[in-house]
């Protein structure tokens, strides 16, 4: 069950993208009613960490200001992490033959 504490508009919600509650909670006014919908439009869930570390707390604000049950908030889509590649690396073993 989630808390029903309400998060102070400054308090860090996504460490990796630097997203607040309050940019959250702006994000549901702009018209957000799920977490997938958050994250278009605040970036929340997408740094390094894929949302392993705010997506509870972004569901758990949804809930609070939608009224709203966990199960309608849905989850967000997971994502292989990136990294550079150098061109180097993607063109090892390839000649001019093969273009």
């Amino acid at each position: 069950m989630m808390s029903r504490e309400k998060f102070p508009d400054d308090m860090l919600v996504c460490r990796c993208e630097e997203i607040t509650a309050g940019e959250i909670r702006q994000a549901i006014r702009e018209g957000a009613r799920d977490v997938t919908g958050v994250k278009r439009r605040v970036r929340a869930g997408m740094g390094p960490c894929q949302g392993r570390t705010c997506e509870k707390l972004v569901q758990q604000i949804l809930c609070q200001e939608l009224r709203i049950d966990p199960r309608q908030t849905g989850r967000s889509t997971a994502r292989p992490p990136v990294r550079p590649v150098p061109f180097g690396e993607l063109a090892e073993g390839v000649s001019k033959n093969d273009l």
